[in-house]
């Protein structure tokens, strides 16, 4: 983990070492969340954001899409919901993933 308000001036290092890049990330993210694109209105979009922050433990895209969620009209219950659907998900890996343990053990027999 890392403190981002100490960590993120080092974005500068990424930004002089891969401009083009950065510059593509940065406008491929903001097509995403541009609230006059996209067939999913962006509470919806940030909602998803909100849900794949949680599984991808990003502690500052969490607080980030959950706060911009409910700027475009999300409620404190949808975003909520989309967490624990995160979450669901997320577990529901770990149960699938442990099929292998079982299989394992049932070759063995």
């Amino acid at each position: 983990m890392h403190s981002h308000d100490h960590d993120a001036k080092f974005m500068a290092d990424i930004k002089e070492a891969a401009p083009e890049m950065v510059s593509a990330f940065f406008g491929f993210d903001k097509a995403v969340f541009d609230e006059s694109t996209g067939n999913l209105d962006l509470a919806t979009r940030e909602l998803v954001a909100v849900g794949v922050a949680v599984t991808t433990q990003c502690s500052f895209c969490i607080e980030d899409h959950a706060e911009r969620a409910v700027k475009a009209g999300a409620s404190k219950g949808a975003v909520a919901e989309a967490v624990m659907v995160a979450a669901a998900l997320r577990a529901g890996g770990g149960v699938t993933h442990g099929w292998k343990a079982m299989k394992s053990i049932a070759e063995d027999e």
